[in-house]
């Protein structure tokens, strides 16, 4: 897909909506899961293009934008980093919180699109960035936030590997999690805790108990 096609296509399976923990934010969201990743599924096999995360606000990145919008000291005047940022809640959070820099990081080039339309429907200034950030060394900013990316064991094992590069490098990181299985259960502290609303077309429970933790080195 070019550019152009990608951003056609974002917008012609959304509509503009707010979730109710952060209705701050305006985003474009599919309002049915499973018409959406049954279409998107069928594309991938023909033309490589990922599951639609992008169009949904999955709960670790509802409860880092509502934790980034009521603690902007955070963020404000920083850099910041958003890891597998999907819909780009968590970033646009970042930007309005004040924040110097933010570059949302997705391999998903619809949901760099995505990202994209739904900065400038919130009025925010936020930079793509389409690599995989989990091969590199360093920090790619002051902080870094993650957000609902325990869900499997690899990626799990890569993503705590990376986290702790970025923090021997100088990096606050932050991490929501809502209980996917593959968190790291020590060395962490837990900074905040939201009742997400989801729901039953994305998870198995109409509640996710989300939590904001900071990790210390693990």
């Amino acid at each position: 897909m070019t550019p152009a096609e990608r951003d056609a296509f974002v917008l012609a399976h959304t509509s503009p909506g707010h979730v109710a923990l952060v209705p701050e934010i305006e985003l474009l969201l599919a309002a049915e899961m499973t018409p959406l990743w049954h279409m998107t599924e069928d594309a991938m096999a023909q033309r490589g293009i990922e599951p639609p995360y992008w169009a949904f606000a999955w709960p670790g990145g509802q409860a880092l934008a509502r934790f980034l919008l009521d603690n902007p000291d955070a963020v404000r005047g920083q850099s910041v980093f958003v890891f597998a940022a999907g819909s780009g809640i968590d970033a646009i959070a970042a930007a309005r919180a004040g924040a110097a820099r933010v570059v949302a990081c997705d391999i998903d080039p619809l949901a760099l699109s995505a990202i994209a339309l739904n900065a400038r429907r919130n009025g925010v200034e936020i930079e793509l960035d389409g690599g995989d950030p989990l091969s590199r060394r360093g920090s790619p900013a002051d902080v870094v936030i993650a957000g609902d990316v325990y869900y499997q064991a690899e990626m799990g094992d890569r993503t705590t590997a990376w986290i702790r590069r970025c923090m021997l490098a100088g990096a606050e990181v932050l991490i929501a999690d809502p209980g996917r299985g593959y968190m790291p259960d020590s060395g962490i502290e837990e900074l905040a805790s939201y009742a997400v609303q989801t729901s039953l077309d994305l998870e198995d429970r109409t509640f996710r108990q989300t939590t904001i933790w900071r990790p210390r080195l693990f």
